[in-house]
């Protein structure tokens, strides 16, 4: 028997499945590949605002019933929105999988966009967003891809903009709806104890009636770094900034590489920033790097939160280790360490059928095809030094290199002067 098997509809809808006999759990998602950077600068928040929505009522199921049934079998389900896609995802026990798969689909394919539904989740969303304005280190972010993609969409917040999210009609949700969540755009992952084709039937019966959208139009290309520094000024104890550079794509020929860069800069605690700038300065509580890939391009960065008067001498500090790292001055242990603890993290995450499931989605939507483990693996374990310089000097351009800051600092308090790489 394959673990992992794939099924495609007539209608384009993709199914992809891993058996694991061991565990007692399935957990499924329906992967749409519409997300916040599929929106117009007026449509920002229309793709998180549909998540919500379609938690609201569908002609089968009001809100209650769709979470009541779930966790009435001691399961449970959410959703989440991203730059590239939505997910909806329940987690029951492995008997009950047709039962998930009959409530998401139903999610998916009749919810109805009730007025008075929207109206009471466009209060939850504006709460959202005020919340996440309220946590400088999460906010950040959000400028921080603000300041480096510009008005492309990659720039706005999946959350949306408070005027857009005040400013959306039903009609607006409906059409967008109908645009953009079509067959070919869905993937449906499930990873545990269940049998492939009893879960494509159950999809088939529920979601075979969906119709493909127009042809594909390309995604708008992103260029990145559209302003050097940007200052937003907040009283906060704290300065927080992000600083960074263009990345590489989900599918870079260097990407094990480029996550090993980002392990040994800053993702984990034995990271050199957070050795040096935290453990052996003091001048950080928390600080690491980041690594965020899209289909055709990427954004490498690093956050921090210091105090006014530490944070000249942090960013040079950080700008020196990327400096090293663009220079080729990696040791070997330190390259054989964060090789490992990058293949831990894989493995760790294999452990449950959420992780399996995530990652025969990604696998499916980035390349088309499930990439076995082993070669993951062995593909990380021959990341060389060389590697990790070579993706360095792709990644660490002074042309795109962007510093964002929150906090009490004005212009000309800052200096850019040997910030360079």
């Amino acid at each position: 028997m394959e673990l992992c098997q794939k099924s495609v509809l007539e209608n384009g809808i993709r199914v992809v499945t891993e058996v694991v006999p061991s565990l007692e759990s399935v957990t499924l998602g329906i992967w749409i590949v519409t997300g916040s950077r599929d929106e117009a600068v007026s449509e920002n928040g229309l793709s998180h605002f549909i998540e919500h929505l379609l938690f609201k009522g569908t002609k089968q199921r009001n809100p209650f019933q769709i979470t009541r049934e779930i966790e009435s079998v001691g399961g449970s389900i959410n959703a989440f929105t991203g730059k590239e896609y939505t997910c909806l995802h329940a987690k029951v026990l492995h008997k009950d999988i047709v039962l998930a798969t009959d409530i998401v689909a139903d999610i998916l394919a009749n919810s109805v966009f009730d007025s008075q539904e929207i109206e009471r989740e466009r209060m939850v969303i504006l709460q959202e967003i005020k919340m996440i304005e309220d946590t400088p280190d999460e906010y950040i972010h959000d400028l921080f891809h603000r300041s480096f993609w510009g008005d492309h969409p990659l720039g706005y917040p999946i959350s949306g903009m408070e005027e857009n999210v005040l400013s959306f009609q039903q009609a607006d949700i409906v059409t967008f709806f109908r645009e953009n969540y079509t067959s070919d755009k869905v993937v449906i992952a499930a990873a545990g104890q269940l049998d492939h084709q009893q879960l494509v039937r159950a999809v088939e019966t529920r979601l075979g009636h969906l119709h493909p959208g127009p042809a594909f139009t390309k995604r708008k290309e992103a260029q990145g770094a559209k302003v050097r520094m940007n200052l937003k000024y907040r009283d906060l104890e704290q300065i927080h900034f992000c600083m960074g550079t263009r990345g590489i794509p989900y599918s870079h020929r260097r990407r094990f590489a480029g996550y090993t860069m980002n392990t040994m800069l800053g993702g984990n605690m034995s990271s050199r920033l957070f050795q040096e700038i935290r453990e052996k300065r003091g001048l950080t509580y928390s600080i690491y790097s980041f690594l965020n890939a899209y289909t055709d391009t990427g954004l490498f960065g690093v956050y921090a939160g210091t105090t006014k008067d530490e944070v000249q001498e942090v960013v040079a500090l950080i700008i020196q280790e990327l400096k090293d790292l663009r220079e080729g001055r990696i040791r070997a242990e330190d390259l054989s360490a964060a090789k490992e603890y990058v293949k831990g993290g894989i493995i760790l995450s294999l452990e449950s059928s959420e992780g399996r499931m995530s990652r025969l989605a990604k696998n499916e939507i980035y390349f088309g095809r499930q990439l076995p483990l082993e070669t993951v693996l062995k593909e990380l374990e021959e990341v060389s030094e060389y590697d990790v310089y070579d993706v360095a000097q792709e990644m660490l351009d002074s042309s795109t290199l962007c510093l964002t800051l929150l906090g009490t600092i004005k212009e000309g308090e800052l200096s850019w002067r040997g910030l360079e790489l």
